[in-house]
């Protein structure tokens, strides 16, 4: 006898891959504290403290072109535009030399931040869930496959908001590199093909409201483009 579904099947989340086809999208990790600028503009931790790791849901993923409501619980609502790393192959205790050999492709991403709710929890040191883990809250750009890693060693990393750019930096300014990311995380936890790793933002985050139309760019990867819509009723 065949198991009859409790609930209508979930949708899988997926993004597009340059070139066609889809990415099937099974975790998404984000790096806290990865570029000093940004660890500065904050004021919020020890700059030799390393970074750590936090979670949003695979169904916080948004694709290129999409509308962002302003979310609920915020009068605080902030950009951090990032590079993102596709695995193709998973593993523990991944050795940094290895860590490339599992990359799949890259993709340009936008952490969007609940910053007032993720200072609360700081404040009364909570996890940042509240601040971090809602509703289309991982945007992510149209991956490209493969590419030369060492490209993603220094290339440019910036994001505009109405066509005035509000964040500028470079990936080789990250504290902790691809590799090292993917090697320090795969000690925490098991990671597995289709995971996608936000590796970090540098300075200038700020604050969007509704209609504000938001483009991130990374040097040799395709664009993200977003727009804030108004909250949902």
């Amino acid at each position: 006898m065949v198991a009859q579904h409790a609930l209508p099947e979930i949708s899988a989340t997926e993004v597009p891959v340059l070139g066609g086809g889809l990415f099937p999208v099974r975790r998404v990790y984000c790096v806290g504290r990865n570029y000093l600028d940004h660890i500065r503009e904050m004021k919020e931790a020890d700059e030799r403290d390393p970074p750590f790791f936090f979670q949003k849901p695979r169904d916080a993923v948004v694709v290129d072109g999409a509308m962002v409501p302003y979310p609920p619980f915020t009068s605080d609502f902030q950009f951090e535009v990032e590079l993102v790393v596709a695995l193709g192959r998973g593993g523990r205790d991944i050795a940094v030399a290895d860590a490339n050999h599992h990359i799949w492709g890259y993709a340009v991403g936008i952490d969007l931040t609940r910053r007032d709710r993720q200072r609360d929890a700081r404040d009364m040191r909570l996890p940042w869930e509240v601040g971090k883990s809602f509703d289309a809250s991982a945007p992510c750009g149209t991956i490209m496959r493969g590419s030369d890693p060492a490209h993603f060693e220094h290339c440019a990393i910036s994001l505009s908001v109405n066509g005035v750019e509000r964040q500028r930096g470079d990936i080789g300014q990250m504290i902790w590199s691809v590799p090292e990311v993917i090697g320090q995380l795969s000690k925490q936890v098991a990671l597995g093909a289709g995971d996608l790793i936000y590796t970090g933002t540098p300075a200038g985050v700020g604050a969007v409201v509704p209609g504000d139309l938001i483009k991130a760019h990374i040097d040799g990867l395709p664009p993200l483009t977003i727009t804030i819509a108004p909250p949902e009723a």
